[in-house]
């Protein structure tokens, strides 16, 4: 019965990847919008890592697994307001506070780069990426800031044929191959508009169509298709109180042919210190966030994901946990100034 269950699991995945939703999952994106869109790249003053692993159905044989690591910051130190002569805030007071977002101002224009390394498996199906951004940003106004970037990169997408256990004889165009590799570029684009209170974000994910197909033998084979992946991210940050303020926000997905895809979230944070979260996926599932900016240099974020579908029957969930790093952080910020 597993071995059935395993069998029809790799159909699933196989046809997802050819036809449908061929990029990851993110839960915790509204942490890293950097890896859905390449205009984030330098919106802060500091250097922002980030390491991320998703664990998706955990308990489920050979279900997927993301792994990934991007690094981003502006190319050229800004002169962005600090709390305090010395970058520390005053005992007591919050330093995201009301007064913060009142004497907002627009960054100067500045340009920023990132590097992205991104592992996805699925059962006998990976993918591995690697891609360098370019971004550039404006100030449209006072207080309202346009970029643009661009990343450019490769991916290898594997198939281990040896790991595949068919119900009948092997297929004759994998039985002679153990691994087999196809190396593809890879080119991401997007907009990213955001201002004191609010961020618009327009990105497209392997903007490249391109046709797939893993077989050594392809006469009569239908190839699959790399397809482009939209994205249309938006989000209002207002106060509650001086220390804590709330994030809504949306993302929304678009992968021919599937139905457009709905992610709305909630971010609650004190002062800079804690937040926690909920998301809903439209038809898919809800998820609980958690997070502590520990010091000025170090930032832990979790997620955990509940399916509604019949996956979450024969799963316990999916697990998310992302690290974060402030480097060259001069003004000893412990959260993004920009409002992402």
């Amino acid at each position: 019965m597993k071995l059935r269950c395993l069998f029809l699991l790799l159909i699933i995945l196989n046809i997802v990847s050819a036809f449908a939703q061929q990029r990851p999952y993110y839960t915790q994106y509204i942490l890293n919008n950097f890896i859905i869109n390449p205009a984030v790249a330098g919106i802060e003053n500091y250097t922002d890592v980030k390491l991320s692993e998703r664990v998706q159905w955990a308990g489920l044989t050979d279900a997927p697994v993301t792994t990934y690591f991007t690094i981003q910051g502006p190319l050229h130190k800004q002169n962005y307001p600090q709390t305090t002569v010395t970058g520390f805030s005053t005992p007591g007071e919050n330093p995201l506070g009301q007064a913060y977002w009142r004497n907002y101002t627009s960054a100067p224009a500045h340009a920023g780069v990132g590097l992205t390394i991104l592992n996805d498996r699925a059962g006998s199906l990976n993918r591995f990426s690697a891609a360098a951004t370019y971004a550039y940003h404006v100030g449209l106004n006072a207080t309202t800031n346009l970029s643009a970037g661009v990343s450019v990169g490769v991916s290898q997408l594997s198939l281990n044929a040896g790991n595949l256990n068919f119900a009948v004889p092997v297929d004759p165009a994998v039985a002679n191959a153990n691994t087999i590799n196809r190396l593809k570029p890879d080119l991401s684009a997007g907009l990213w508009l955001y201002s004191a209170h609010y961020f618009l974000g327009l990105s497209v994910q392997q903007l490249l169509p391109d046709a797939i197909y893993f077989s050594t033998q392809p006469i009569g084979v239908v190839p699959g298709k790399l397809v482009p992946h939209l994205f249309f991210t938006g989000g209002y940050q207002f106060p509650l109180s001086d220390d804590v303020s709330a994030l809504p926000s949306f993302q929304l997905r678009y992968i021919q042919p599937l139905p457009i895809g709905i992610d709305m979230n909630v971010k609650v944070q004190y002062r800079d210190l804690l937040w926690t979260g909920f998301s809903i996926r439209y038809k898919n599932g809800f998820t609980g966030m958690l997070g502590v900016n520990i010091n000025s240099l170090v930032n832990v974020g979790y997620a955990y994901d509940y399916s509604t579908s019949i996956l979450g029957t024969v799963s316990s969930g999916t697990h998310e946990i992302l690290i974060g790093l402030l480097l060259n952080n001069r003004y000893a910020s412990r959260c993004p100034q920009r409002l992402w």
